[in-house]
């Protein structure tokens, strides 16, 4: 556990357009009190899928493919540079969706995924959080744009498959339905039994509040960094942590009360 002013510093947020002060222990009570169940977005909030594996050169790899096939046309010049590769992907599967070579392309990505996973950092605090918040009665589910199969053999590894499993919602051939569709998170939330406002999505990019908002489902920013910090504040977010402790603080102290 960090000290007070440590913790004061791991929380961002601004008084302006409405940002909620996290640091008030009433705001952040309010926000993960009432949540029954917690949707996790995988690469971010739960770990750092590609930290030891690019996602920009797996992008490019990507690119590299089809421009060798002679599919360089398909994309846009942004999308060839956005250096995402679900962006790719999306891109892709609008122009040829439910073709052979889409499914080509997302094996590919699945398999790319699959070796980050070997080198993926877990994010600080997650595990303890994830662990203790189910221990006091909340019901996680994993909500992702990533591959499920890769989603679970993460979790496996570290142990934390049992808190979430089945409840994994990640990519399917529905591509078009990838975040900030909200279809990830609707699917969890009727498998579940769950009404959205008894829901948190913690979510790390603009495509995660842009789908929790549709959802309907109150959102939670995790922002490792400026850039992410801006990026989620430019969407409309208002609720952003630059770490998970605060958080985990708030469960513990509520499950001693």
């Amino acid at each position: 556990m960090t000290s007070d002013a440590t913790q004061t510093e791991s929380v961002t947020y601004e008084t302006e357009n409405d940002q909620k002060d996290l640091n008030d222990p009433d705001e952040l009570k309010e926000l993960v009190s009432g949540a029954r169940v917690v949707l996790w977005d995988f690469d971010g909030p739960v770990c750092r899928l590609f930290a030891g594996h690019s996602a920009e050169r797996v992008a490019t790899d990507l690119v590299e493919w089809l421009e060798g096939r002679g599919l360089h046309g398909l994309l846009t010049e942004p999308e060839r540079e956005s250096l995402d590769p679900h962006a790719v992907l999306r891109a892709v599967d609008r122009g040829h969706p439910g073709s052979d070579l889409v499914a080509e392309l997302e094996a590919r990505l699945t398999q790319e995924e699959m070796l980050a996973a070997s080198s993926a950092r877990p994010t600080p605090y997650a595990d303890p959080l994830i662990r203790t918040w189910t221990a006091v009665g909340s019901r996680p589910a994993v909500t992702t744009n990533n591959s499920p199969r890769v989603v679970r053999a993460y979790l496996a590894n570290r142990g934390l498959l049992g808190c979430f499993a089945p409840h994994i919602y990640g990519r399917t051939q529905q591509l078009s339905r990838l975040k900030p569709d909200p279809h990830c998170i609707n699917r969890a939330l009727n498998a579940m039994g769950a009404p959205p406002d008894s829901a948190l999505m913690i979510g790390d990019t603009p495509s995660d509040f842009h789908a929790a908002r549709a959802a309907g489902v109150p959102f939670l920013g995790y922002a490792r960094d400026e850039e992410k910090e801006k990026a989620l504040r430019t969407a409309g977010a208002t609720a952003i942590l630059s770490s998970l402790e605060p958080v985990l603080a708030r469960i513990r102290t509520a499950s001693q009360a």
